[in-house]
């Protein structure tokens, strides 16, 4: 296993934000691709000990960690990758699955798992990910990457009405984007938040400034912005 090698995954796993951290970053499904960042290390399996490689998962470009141990018995060598792409008419006629995939989600127990992203348990931008991913729509894994990644529409809370089902909603903090959510139509969209913030796990909320849902109220005075998925995920990095 050499830097720069491609492989495979034939089993989901768990990936880190750094090599020794327990604190999970995401997660990936079998059937993914990711590359090696570094050179597999020699001394891997003395002591039995802990030992992560780092490592960029192709699908969106993601740096993380994971167990060497995983990769050597859920991964098997793969030449090259190269992303799947589709025209912007294609995605649009792919959304009413996307929003079917998310309903079903929410329809499911679960509670909000930072780092969740192949479920029953997710975080904001896991769900988000996972939707579009389940009709090979590839989005970046963080919700300011997303935000980025979106066509920016000129939408505020008094005209949200040109909202199409399928967009993205921001919220955050001082213009930094922290929070993801999907737009189902009707003034609703559909979130995975913290219980923290008044729930645990996925969720419907109203934009409308008359839901007095207390969701609903904090994440409206956070309003950043709304974004529109034009395109899928071609290899070029976000972080």
């Amino acid at each position: 296993m050499h830097a720069g090698s491609f492989w495979k995954l034939v089993a989901a796993v768990n990936c880190f934000d750094g090599p020794i951290s327990a604190e999970l970053a995401t997660q990936a499904v079998a059937g993914r691709s990711l590359q090696l960042i570094h050179d597999f290390p020699k001394d891997a399996s003395r002591n039995n000990q802990l030992c992560r490689i780092e490592v960029r998962l192709l699908e969106d470009g993601y740096r993380c960690w994971i167990d060497l141990s995983e990769i050597l018995s859920r991964s098997v060598s793969c030449g090259s990758w190269k992303p799947q792409l589709f025209p912007t008419d294609q995605i649009e006629k792919r959304i009413p699955n996307v929003l079917t995939w998310i309903e079903k989600a929410a329809g499911r127990n679960n509670q909000y798992l930072w780092g969740g992203t192949i479920g029953p348990d997710f975080d904001c931008s896991g769900l988000v990910q996972a939707a579009f991913a389940s009709q090979g729509i590839w989005l970046p894994r963080d919700a300011y990457q997303q935000e980025r990644f979106c066509k920016n529409l000129e939408i505020s809370l008094t005209n949200y009405q040109m909202l199409l089902p399928g967009d993205l909603i921001f919220f955050g903090l001082h213009k930094k984007c922290t929070h993801v959510a999907i737009y189902l139509g009707d003034g609703v969209y559909c979130h995975s938040s913290g219980i923290q913030n008044g729930r645990n796990g996925i969720g419907c909320d109203g934009i409308e400034p008359f839901d007095e849902n207390p969701v609903a109220n904090y994440y409206r005075s956070q309003f950043l912005s709304a974004g529109r998925v034009l395109h899928s995920y071609d290899g070029t990095s976000f972080l």
